[in-house]
Parts: structure tokens; C-alpha cells; sequence
């Protein structure tokens, strides 16, 4: 069990970026890295110096609408020490992780920020917060991590009324486990890392690894339909939660956590994914499972896409039940290539050596290492025995598609760094480059015809605005039915004028896309702001409509994070 903790104890990134401030994306210990920068983006690190850290002090921050009769009612709620409203916590708490959210915190865009940072214990707590938010007509915004990229947590500029951050970081216990059913009770507020240490250390895990892991809640993972790295045998957030404890104004719903439910529309998805429009998320029971005996990743390499998503496809039909499979396309194989890091010892440029010879004898039987090659990790858990059926399995489908197997070493480095990639982002915005994805889910079926004609949108919005930029993509998260595509695209632009009109250009094109090939507006990253001029493609009009009537009537005064999903 966790010790109690201070508002100011909770995890929470730095005001401007990703994560604290002793974790750095570097360059220079990665040979290969600056010469790629140059010839897909232009960018010449060797002549470039990054912008020095943004300083809170170089701006002004809006003083707090939050009234001094408000904060004493609220603070008298939690204790003085648990309301928080000083410069950098309300900052913080106003911008997630999206490209536009860092771009106004670094830029000083204050024009409309939360009035103050409020810290629950209890469900009794948040239920007495939210029941004075609307009486007196308030403003309540619920935050897991802040690590949302869709804007799910961003204040309304046009909102008048005080706006209240509720930060559940202070709630953060596995409650309790039932070891016969395999279900953990578990607080809301606690963050990835947390919650898998206290599992482990009773031979349990939960198996839901996002990219956001480390900085991201269990709440704010069934707030905004998460999906883990390990999704293949885990299964989505909403395969995992069980049941739910909602905190709302007038009291609390709760959901069973039972196997099968036949009591009419379901009241427990209809909360998954509602991103505080129905109350607030203080409690989960989630699926929970031994730890495995043994964990291997294993790397292989295709000679194209094509060839690899033929064996995705064939893994998700076998039966093999791998953790995760994830394929790289060329530009993404070619990107990851890029950031190997300099050899330290002899194993090292052993390892360097090997990897070249091999590269020169694929080229030689006519694959295009450079540009088409595309890299695969496939990861299993279980005993030894299993571990080595499965892989065998695997192998010949690999086989059967034309790729190889290259081991065990490239997937160990892919799990050890699979959370770092968010520093990168922070880099190159430092560097006047804006980076982002964006994520679909899709069929079999259409699965390469996305893939192809997203990218000629891309390169096609690129020509329309005279600029370079670099786009690359991976399949992961497989299903009986299709998998998630993931985009990844990295664009300099020339000044901060002119920013945010060619990211939402781009942004735009590529999301739009996904929907002319039936594609979801998100596999994985909420809808918030950000994806919500798609969701009418997504779901009709009418099921717009559903779901307006839906937050209006259960929020008729708009106090819960308003004008989120739908406007």
C-alpha cells in the first residue's frame, strides 16, 4: 500500500513538455541520426541550437477567476494544503501533451487557463466538489496524467465561469485483489508505474502499457478508451475494466464487475470514453493476471509491407496468442535505424558488425534496406515450453511471407525504450519542427489501401504547402478483424506564425482520410477537441445527437467538462 500523499507530492510533468526535466532526447550519441534528419526534413543539427527551456517567468499568467468565498467553500472540502492555485500548477494543469496544447504553453498562450488545482481523498470528497461546482455553477475538469493528445483536458477559451482541475493523484491504491476471479479494485488516480508496482509485488499484473505509461492514469485510461502495447493478449481498457465507479453532483454509479450483462443499454460503456461528461472516474475493477514465468521479444524483418502484414494477418488467425505484434514500415524501419546509439564495448560493435553484414547480404538478394525493409517485434509470455511453440509457430509464418528472424537483441532494446519517444517531440519543437500522430483502426481488408493512399495525402498536403516533412507509419494492436495503423510525421516550419495553421492543415487532411476509407477517427487517443470535427463521420448525425442529449440531460448547466466529444 501507497503512504498518504500532499497535492504537491503527486507526479506531474514539467509546465512545458514531456515528463521532468532529467529525461532528454540526444542526438549526438546516435551516429546515424543527424545525417537522416538532414536528408528526409533539412534539418542540420550540427548548425542548430536548440531554444533554451521556456521560463514561466517570461509570461504573464491571468490571475484566477476563482473567487475567495469559491476557494475557501473548496479548500474547506480537502484541506488549504490540497487546492492549489499558484502560476505553474494551474498552467500544468490547462494544456495536455497534444502538438497545439505544447505549442501554447511554450509560446505563453494563456488566454484562458484553469483557476484552480483541487486534490480528493475520498469519493465523498469529489462527490461534495462537484455537488458546490453546480450549485454555484462552476466549471470541472477531471485530470489522470495530462498526457492527453486530443485535447481532452483543455480548458474552453470562451469559458466565463471559474474552472476547477480535479486531480485524483492523491486516490492511487490497489484496493484489494480477488485471487479467485482475478479482479483488482483499484483507485483511479494512480499512475501506470504505480499501479503495476503494487501488483507485482503480489505476483499480479495488469498487462495495459500505453506509450503514455508512465505519465497516465487508470482513470484517465477508461475516461478516453486506452489501448495498451500489449493489447493483443491483454486486451483494450475496455476488455479489462470490469466495473466502474462513477462520482457525480447528485451521487455515485457503480457497475458490476461481472462476466456477461443483459440489463439493457449499458450503462458501464456508456461511461468508458466520456471524458468527464458524466462524472468523475474514482474507482475501477480491473481483469488482473499472474505474472508470466518467462517474457521474450522477438525482432524479424520483412522485405516490405506487403509482405509483413500478410504475416500479422496470419499470426491473428493462428493460433498463437502473442503479447504484442507490431510491424514498422520502411520509413519507420528506416527512422528506428537511425537512433541506435554508438556502440560503448566490444559486444556492441560486435552486435554493429553483424547487423551491417546482414543488411549487405539482404541487399544482395535484391531487398531495398534503405527504404522498403520493414521491421517486426512479436513478444511472448508463458513458460518456456509455450514460449518456444509459439515461436516456432511464428517463425514459419515469417518464413512462408518471405521475411527472417533476427532474435532476441533488437526486441530487448525496443522494450527497454518503448516510453521515451515523447522526449523527441519536446526536441524537435525546440527546434522550430512539429511532430505528431495520428491513429485509425481498419479492416484486413483495407488495411494496405489506407496505408498507401494516407501517405499520398500527406506527401500531397506537403506540395500544396511548399514545405518538406516526413511521414512513417506501424500496424499494431491486432484483432480477429483488422488492426490499429499508427502515422508519425515530422514537419519544420519556418516561424511560430505559421505553426498551428500548417499542423491543422496536415492534421486535418490525414484524419480526413482515414475517414474516406472507413477507418476510426482514433484507435486509441480519445475524442476531445482535437478529433471531434470527424465525429459525425464516425457516428452519424443522429448518433450525435444521441450522445448531446445524453451529457445535456445528465449536465444540463454544462459544468462537466463541457464541449468535449461532442459540442
Amino acid at each position: 500500500m501507497n503512504s498518504p500523499i500532499s497535492a504537491r507530492e503527486v507526479k506531474r510533468h514539467k509546465w512545458w513538455g514531456w515528463g521532468l526535466d532529467d529525461i532528454t532526447f540526444r542526438w549526438d550519441n546516435k551516429p546515424a541520426f543527424p545525417g537522416f534528419a538532414k536528408s528526409k526534413i533539412g534539418m542540420d543539427l550540427e548548425k542548430l541550437t536548440p531554444a533554451p527551456e521556456p521560463q514561466l517567468s517570461d509570461y504573464e499568467v491571468p490571475a484566477s477567476r476563482l473567487g475567495a468565498e469559491d476557494r475557501a467553500a473548496l479548500a474547506g472540502i480537502v484541506g488549504e494544503d490540497n487546492l492549489l492555485d499558484d502560476d505553474e500548477y494551474r498552467v500544468v494543469h490547462s494544456f495536455g501533451r497534444s502538438v497545439i496544447d505544447l505549442f501554447r504553453a511554450r509560446t505563453g498562450d494563456f488566454a484562458r487557463i484553469v483557476d484552480a488545482v483541487i486534490y480528493p481523498k475520498s469519493d465523498d470528497e469529489v462527490q461534495q466538489i462537484l455537488a458546490y461546482i453546480v450549485e454555484h455553477d462552476l466549471v470541472a475538469i477531471p485530470y489522470g496524467g495530462g498526457s492527453s493528445i486530443s485535447g481532452s483536458v483543455t480548458p474552453n477559451v470562451n469559458e466565463k465561469r471559474p474552472i476547477i482541475t480535479i486531480n485524483l493523484g492523491r486516490m492511487r491504491e490497489v484496493i484489494s485483489i480477488d485471487d479467485t476471479s482475478g479482479l483488482a479494485r483499484v483507485d483511479a488516480g494512480v499512475y501506470g508505474p504505480d499501479l503495476e508496482e503494487q501488483l507485482n509485488e503480489l505476483g499480479w499484473t495488469m498487462g495495459h502499457f500505453p506509450d503514455s505509461f508512465t505519465y497516465s492514469t487508470l482513470g484517465g485510461w477508461a475516461a478516453t478508451r486506452s489501448t495498451g502495447m500489449q493489447s493483443d493478449r491483454y486486451g483494450d481498457i475496455e476488455d479489462i475494466v470490469r466495473g466502474l465507479k462513477v462520482v457525480r453532483p447528485d451521487g455515485i454509479v457503480e457497475t458490476k464487475p461481472i462476466p456477461g450483462r443483459d440489463s439493457g443499454s449499458s450503462i458501464h460503456e456508456m461511461i468508458l470514453g466520456s471524458e468527464g461528461r458524466l462524472g468523475v472516474i474514482t474507482e475501477c475493477t480491473v481483469r488482473v493476471h499472474r505474472m508470466a514465468e518467462n517474457r521474450v521479444v522477438i525482432a524479424y524483418m520483412f522485405p516490405d509491407w506487403e509482405s509483413g502484414i500478410r504475416a500479422m494477418h496470419a499470426i491473428a488467425r493462428s493460433e498463437v496468442h502473442p503479447v504484442f505484434t507490431r510491424l514498422s514500415d520502411g520509413p519507420e524501419t528506416a527512422f528506428s535505424l537511425s537512433m541506435l546509439k554508438e556502440p560503448k564495448d566490444k559486444k556492441g560493435e560486435i552486435t554493429r558488425k553483424v547487423q551491417d553484414t546482414l543488411f549487405a547480404y539482404l541487399r544482395k538478394k535484391g531487398w531495398d534496406t534503405e527504404n522498403e525493409m520493414c521491421m517486426s517485434y512479436v513478444c511472448f509470455e508463458g513458460s518456456k515450453a509455450q514460449i518456444s511453440r509459439e515461436q516456432a509457430a511464428v517463425k514459419k509464418i515469417v518464413k512462408k511471407a518471405g521475411g527472417i528472424t533476427l532474435g532476441a537483441g533488437p526486441g530487448a532494446i525496443y522494450d527497454q525504450k518503448k516510453f521515451d519517444t515523447p522526449y523527441l517531440r519536446d526536441f524537435l519543437l525546440g527546434l522550430n519542427v512539429f511532430g505528431d500522430v495520428s491513429d485509425t483502426g481498419t479492416t484486413w481488408a483495407r488495411i494496405n489501401e489506407m496505408h498507401s493512399k494516407v501517405y499520398d495525402t500527406f506527401y500531397a498536403k506537403l506540395e500544396e504547402l511548399g514545405i518538406p516533412g516526413f511521414f512513417f507509419c506501424h500496424m499494431s494492436h491486432s484483432y480477429h478483424q483488422g488492426a490499429c495503423l499508427y502515422f508519425t510525421f515530422a514537419v519544420p516550419y519556418a516561424n511560430n506564425e505559421v505553426m498551428l495553421e500548417q499542423y491543422t492543415a496536415i492534421k486535418h487532411a490525414v484524419q480526413s482520410e482515414f475517414q474516406k476509407h472507413a477507418g476510426t477517427l482514433s484507435h486509441h487517443h480519445a475524442v476531445g477537441t482535437e478529433h471531434q470535427p470527424w465525429i459525425e463521420e464516425e457516428v452519424g448525425p443522429l448518433g450525435v445527437k444521441m450522445m448531446r442529449d445524453l451529457y445535456e440531460t445528465q449536465d444540463p448547466g454544462k459544468n462537466l467538462n463541457p464541449g468535449k466529444i461532442v459540442s
